[in-house]
């Protein structure tokens, strides 16, 4: 545990794997993308998802898969070479547009659990490595978009994690020094990026990464984010 002594008074959030889950998600946003990226060449298809970490075949990712933590457009240089009839900035918009499109299953009822964090005082942020525009339609289609204080997506002008900037621009949205605000995330990039950045991390187990992997990195690891009040319960009482 962290020797800071300071309330929590911010949550900053990722999305994919920490508000919503990771594989019932973008397993599908896979499957969609590279099958509409080949063209209908099923061979292509799946040399497309092994470039980027994705099995066609057993429909799941490998635990070191760019898409996992890395940003659309790693995905997109990552998958340029395959296809050269597009160019990356093509293949980012198509990356976006299924993003978009790809359902989103929340990890608990988001709209309840989000009000009761700012009934509490709480300041609330997202921090994604997710563009920007895919990363709001998740929020709008959930109901939860005007809960939030700071919405920011790896191409909204602060960089991605794990470096701090995204992080950063929360805090000066929220007028909260780091130390009063906590990064929540289920990756090492999540965690990187929260310590980075001077704030506590949460980390929760609803993504791809293991609690040992996670544990050096997070001041605690939590099953997922509906354990979060409780744990602010017991740090207020500490």
């Amino acid at each position: 545990m962290s020797g800071n002594s300071s309330a929590i008074r911010g949550l900053c959030f990722d999305k994919d794997g920490t508000l919503f889950d990771f594989a019932r998600t973008w397993e599908a946003w896979a499957q969609a993308f590279l099958r509409r990226a080949a063209d209908g060449d099923e061979a292509l298809a799946t040399r497309l998802g092994e470039a980027i970490g994705f099995d066609l075949n057993a429909a799941c990712f490998a635990p070191t898969s760019i898409a996992i933590a890395g940003t659309a457009a790693q995905c997109a240089q990552a998958l340029a070479s395959h296809l050269p009839a597009l160019s990356q900035a093509e293949i980012l918009t198509m990356i976006n547009e299924e993003a978009s499109a790809a359902p989103q299953v929340e990890i608990v009822p988001l709209a309840e659990f989000l009000a009761q964090l700012r009934g509490a005082g709480l300041a609330l942020g997202v921090a994604t490595n997710d563009s920007e525009a895919p990363a709001r339609a998740h929020l709008d289609a959930a109901g939860v978009t005007e809960l939030f204080d700071f919405i920011a997506g790896y191409d909204s002008g602060f960089g991605g994690k794990p470096a701090a900037g995204q992080l950063l621009a929360f805090a000066d949205a929220v007028s909260l020094p780091p130390a009063q605000i906590a990064m929540v995330g289920d990756s090492t990039h999540d965690l990187k990026a929260g310590r980075a950045a001077g704030m506590r991390t949460i980390a929760v187990l609803t993504g791809m990464a293991k609690a040992e992997v996670l544990a050096p990195l997070a001041d605690v690891v939590l099953r997922d984010i509906g354990e979060i009040p409780a744990w602010l319960k017991m740090q207020s009482a500490s």
